[in-house]
């Protein structure tokens, strides 16, 4: 048994992961949360970066009047050719101008120029956020509403023209759609030259795809036919794109920009990939669809062993949908078919769900917890590339289930080469199952599998075992004194899933009575005061200061803040004394 775990995380270890998102619309906080929840070797994040090139929506709404205004002025002076703002400049060198065109063309001017340190500016806020994965590679491509990568903060990880190698797999993009984004700089986006007739030698997408040769290709603008019809208009993809993946060894195809035509297709022998808008959106009938799906793609070499179709909502990964081959055919196995047929009905599922307040220690402690989680190290994400590999294992090997939520400095994205993994295992046991939990035969196989993969390097401990099916049972029944609940409910609370599918089913049953929820974290209040104010909790909260210290990073005076609150939650005990920051450079 021991050879062939070996052998499976030898596996694990050699694959690629891919995660690939697209139109972002300026859902910066919801891109860094993604990084924080997920862990992959490639990151691709797909236009449209930006929502509007400006703060203020009364901003943006005033510069779009303006260009609209002088837009039409460009087309009834025949001027088409010229984009918007060398059209102004134009127009303001004219002598004998109405004082109104003047006034506007002026204003125009001044907008524009805003706009664009705006974006500038947008772009640097992405690139910070980006730059904390240090460990993975980030790849970033301009939609119709960007303006050209190579100005900004991102040029390095640009895929607009140009391609990069990962593990002998070769990644080239192109970027840009054949459409006016109103609202949008024409003068600083980029210039799409993908709609020319491939046949004429002069389209630079389909000219820069054969001289590069790319494995995989991500693409704003969809191939023609492929995740390409918009509602009302009909298809609207390029026919270069289509020829070029068809006649050449392409394995993958990533798009983006129609939002509602998602989904993966394979056609001749390439994968197209779009998972519809990662941030939220305005649809054509006024609306707002909520966002948050992306795709993680698990690859061998050049093959595609599995993808996985996925939505963030908040601080959760639902995993909705699996692809993978069966006798050389790509299957689609539904894993949550109601976020799957909500997105197909275009209806909103997690926007509707009333939004969970947490008790006030719980509220405080994740609100740390995600600070710290912004310096998240290497050990922490080796360590949760372990728990992974073992719930991918246990599901191979024998055909079970189990999740983990983890705890302690793992939780909190602290480790050091030191550090010990803490955490709670959720495990299903057989129907009619009323023995110890340790006694169970799911958790009995679970546990020879962990023991096997951590304890040759790490020092772990299971700090409990919860049995999904009592606490299902407990939420059908509406048990308010059912323990085992209460600890699921504490540990969801404030711990850090891994194999989150497995838990995902039992949280929504959850969440659908909010009061019954709030019941059972009222019900552990006492225990959670007791445990903040325990000594080996203060020591854990010093450490965790101690380490971001290390690495030149001073407490905001805002996050101490809200450390002191937390340790203040029982106001018999002493407060925690979080130390003044010294000299030590910020960053």
């Amino acid at each position: 048994m021991a050879l062939s775990i070996y052998l499976f995380l030898r596996e694990l270890e050699d694959a690629l992961r891919i995660i690939y998102i697209a139109d972002i619309h300026g859902a910066f906080d919801r891109v860094k949360q993604l990084l924080s929840e997920t862990m992959a070797d490639v990151y691709i994040i797909a236009g449209d970066l930006i929502d509007i090139p400006f703060y203020n929506m009364n901003t943006a709404i005033n510069y779009h009047e303006l260009q609209s205004y002088f837009h039409g002025l460009r087309v009834r002076m025949h001027k088409e050719s010229m984009t918007i703002e060398d059209f102004v400049d134009e127009l303001l060198d004219m002598p004998n101008l109405s004082t109104e065109i003047e006034e506007n063309g002026t204003k125009y001017q001044q907008y524009t120029i805003r706009a664009r340190r705006v974006l500038q500016q947008k772009y640097k806020v992405l690139e910070n956020i980006l730059s904390i994965k240090q460990k993975a590679q980030m790849f970033a491509l301009p939609g119709n509403y960007d303006m050209d990568l190579k100005y900004t903060a991102l040029h390095e990880r640009d895929l607009h023209l140009h391609w990069h190698n990962t593990k002998n797999l070769k990644i080239a993009g192109y970027g840009g759609a054949d459409i006016w984004t109103p609202g949008i700089p024409e003068r600083y986006v980029v210039r799409y030259q993908g709609s020319v007739p491939f046949e004429t030698g002069r389209n630079e997408m389909y000219n820069f795809f054969k001289a590069v040769k790319p494995d995989i290709i991500v693409s704003h603008q969809p191939a023609h036919g492929i995740h390409d019809r918009v509602n009302q208009f009909g298809t609207s993809g390029s026919p270069a794109l289509r020829h070029y993946c068809d006649n050449n060894p392409v394995v993958m195809c990533l798009t983006g920009h129609v939002h509602m035509d998602w989904g993966f297709q394979m056609s001749e022998k390439t994968i197209y990939l779009n998972p519809s808008n990662f941030g939220e959106v305005t649809t054509l009938t006024g609306g707002v669809a909520e966002g948050g799906f992306f795709y993680t793609i698990e690859m061998d070499g050049r093959k595609v062993e599995k993808i996985i179709f996925r939505k963030l909502v908040e601080d959760r990964v639902h995993d909705i949908a699996d692809y993978y081959l069966h006798n050389g055919q790509w299957r689609e196995s539904l894993v949550d078919t109601e976020r799957y047929t909500a997105l197909k009905e275009g209806r909103n599922f997690d926007m509707k769900e009333t939004k969970y307040s947490h008790i006030p220690e719980v509220q405080l402690y994740n609100e740390i917890k995600q600070f710290y989680r912004t310096f998240q190290t290497e050990e922490t994400e080796e360590r949760l590339e372990k728990l992974e590999q073992i719930a991918r294992l246990i599901e191979e090997s024998v055909h079970g289930d189990i999740a983990m939520d983890v705890m302690g400095s793992t939780n909190m994205g602290l480790c050091e080469n030191t550090s010990d993994i803490d955490f709670v295992v959720y495990v299903r046991c057989d129907p009619g199952f009323t023995g110890e939990i340790t006694s169970c035969s799911q958790y009995k196989d679970a546990e020879k599998i962990i023991e096997t993969v951590l304890k040759p390097k790490y020092a772990f401990q299971i700090m409990d075992t919860i049995d999904l099916n009592i606490v299902e049972k407990a939420i059908r029944q509406k048990d308010y004194e059912n323990e085992i609940a209460m600890r699921f409910v504490a540990y969801r609370a404030i711990c850090r899933p891994i194999n989150y599918r497995f838990i995902a089913p039992v949280e929504d049953l959850l969440n659908q009575n909010m009061e019954y929820r709030s019941e059972l974290e009222g019900s552990i209040r006492s225990y959670f005061r007791i445990f903040i104010n325990t000594s080996e909790h203060t020591r854990s909260f010093k450490k965790y200061e101690s380490r971001i210290r290390e690495i030149g990073i001073n407490l905001p005076e805002s996050v101490r803040m809200k450390i002191k609150d937390y340790f203040r939650q029982d106001p018999d005990q002493t407060a925690c004394t979080i130390d003044s920051p010294d000299d030590s450079p910020q960053r």
